[in-house]
């Protein structure tokens, strides 16, 4: 039998992921602090609860798709009593290290069963389903949610038994993210501060071992200066600091992500934080 979700939170990501689970035939409710994003759903088949509350009750899976730990916290917190005895409370928000421990102890106060499942893609996989699914928990409590994971991803990697791993790993990917969108940008500027045409360097790159589908999805924004949102350049930053952390913590060098946040915290205070990352692009540029 087919279980029954509910999600909280219906942003690009999470709106993205709830047309995929509604697509693989399964019984979605939603809900978002902004009601209008999650009304949209109702045209696709979601049902809309006017509280998180509402929306669990009665949900086989809980996911969540929010901006920070504290936004999880502070929806989950008050619901978690809401939750049945059998129900998986499967955690997609980045939220880092200490934020994923905050909030799998909170889930054991209540005795629910937590999965630390942060997603690898953005706006495009999310509405196709092709996202990658990162998991630690409960293994069991992973097999109960495994149709959920089918259906909003190409791939499931179970990273271990213990809630965290996959949310390190997920820092580790964010930070090859964040590396080649700034690398990128970095080069775009050049090019046109050099006099030349920054498609140049996009097309000397093509096909070759240096060039990368990111590289020229993101290129191609900011030579065109398309930067509507697919991840925006305030949840990079976001994740950025949660990086430096988790690096500090662990030894790890933080020159470079020192240097990438300087550049992304600029491009905020400009006015960018809600375009996507690739207007990054304008803090490279000569002033």
């Amino acid at each position: 039998m087919s279980p029954t979700v509910a999600v909280l939170g219906t942003g690009i990501m999470g709106s993205g992921m709830v047309r995929s689970l509604l697509r693989a035939g399964l019984e979605v409710t939603v809900w978002n602090r902004s009601t209008d994003k999650a009304k949209a759903l109702a045209d696709d088949g979601a049902t809309v609860a006017d509280s998180a509350a509402a929306a669990v009750r009665g949900a086989d899976v809980v996911l969540t798709m929010l901006f920070d730990a504290d936004a999880v916290a502070d929806t989950m917190g008050p619901v978690l009593p809401e939750m049945g005895p059998d129900a998986v409370w499967a955690q997609c928000s980045t939220v880092g290290v200490d934020g994923t421990d905050r909030l799998a102890g909170l889930a054991a106060e209540h005795g629910v069963a937590f999965l630390d499942t942060p997603v690898v893609g953005t706006k495009q996989p999310a509405e196709k389903g092709e996202l990658v699914v990162l998991v630690s928990g409960p293994p069991d409590a992973a097999d109960q949610a495994a149709p959920v994971f089918e259906a909003i991803g190409s791939q499931t990697r179970r990273v271990g038994d213990d809630p965290g791993s996959a949310s390190r790993l997920k820092l580790v990917v964010n930070a090859w993210l964040a590396t080649v969108v700034n690398g990128v940008a970095q080069s775009v500027a050049l090019a046109g501060d050099l006099g030349l045409d920054p498609q140049l360097f996009l097309d000397a790159i093509s096909g070759q071992a240096l060039d990368s589908p990111y590289a020229q999805l993101k290129g191609s924004g900011m030579v065109d200066g398309d930067f509507a949102p697919s991840f925006a350049l305030d949840g990079v930053l976001k994740d950025a600091g949660l990086i430096r952390e988790a690096a500090g913590t662990a030894g790890t060098g933080t020159g470079l992500l020192d240097a990438m946040i300087e550049k992304l915290r600029q491009a905020s205070s400009d006015g960018h934080g809600e375009q996507d990352a690739a207007a990054v692009v304008e803090a490279y540029r000569a002033r």
